[in-house]
């Protein structure tokens, strides 16, 4: 799936084939597949082949896209975020996991054309390089299709996550999630209990329990208080996560 049958920029029969099915995918046509094929080419199978181009420069403007496009929908379906809050939620975003695991539900690994090097390391399995080839592909998307077409697109891959993200506070640190979902509710605070130490003193696992209203809302385990309490927070957002009521419940109950 992975050879072209030359080592121009036009990709041949049987990569034009493969490249076909990967637009099936990605619910777009290009006019041409030169665009495609380059945002797919890995450096190292350009420096292999002696080609006079790689995916580098698609990737970079398909970063600027990407951060645009998912700016733009945060500023104008979140009106009341702060500035900071924003520029966190997008960074969660577009993060190289997320990209990764959005190429990965592409397949786009199977079309990467990797030099022999990167193939045999597991090059179509790493994070870093599906982060950049489903950039690269953005960035190709743009200039065959236009800004509309591939906002469509880049909001068909991350709407749900961003709105996900946002209810479920998770591009924040659990504990300030926890109390920001609290407040909506309740002035009384969570409260943060160690109740079980193990280990020696020099390496010791604290397990606290997250309390309020009476009521155990999570717990978690840390190699220090700080983190055992983030656990802790951390486990009782995971029980709320799409059930917008349930604190209000709790409080009411």
């Amino acid at each position: 799936m992975v050879e072209m049958e030359d080592a121009g920029s036009a990709p041949g029969g049987e990569r034009n084939r493969d490249l076909k099915v990967l637009q099936a995918r990605l619910g777009a046509v290009f006019p041409k597949n030169d665009l495609l094929n380059e945002a797919l080419t890995h450096r190292s199978y350009a420096k292999e082949r002696d080609l006079d181009f790689d995916n580098e420069r698609l990737e970079f403007l398909g970063d600027a896209v990407l951060e645009l496009v998912i700016s733009e929908y945060l500023f104008l379906n979140f009106p009341s975020a702060l500035e900071g809050d924003l520029a966190r939620l997008r960074a969660a975003v577009v993060s190289e996991h997320s990209l990764a695991n959005k190429a990965r539900e592409l397949d786009l690994g199977e079309y990467l054309l990797l030099g022999h090097g990167e193939e045999h390391t597991g090059g179509r399995r790493l994070d870093s390089l599906l982060a950049n080839g489903l950039e690269a592909v953005i960035g190709a998307l743009y200039l065959e299709m236009g800004y509309f077409q591939v906002r469509a697109f880049i909001l068909g891959l991350f709407e749900d996550d961003v709105e996900d993200l946002w209810e479920s506070k998770d591009f924040i640190d659990p504990k300030s999630a926890l109390q920001e979902r609290i407040q909506q509710f309740s002035t009384q605070t969570p409260i943060y209990k160690v109740y079980d130490e193990q280990g020696p003193q020099h390496d010791k696992t604290f397990f606290v329990v997250v309390r309020w209203q009476g009521k155990n809302l999570g717990k978690g385990r840390g190699k220090t208080k700080k983190e055992a309490e983030q656990a802790a927070a951390k486990n009782a957002l995971s029980k709320f996560a799409g059930k917008k009521n349930l604190i209000k419940d709790k409080a009411s109950g």
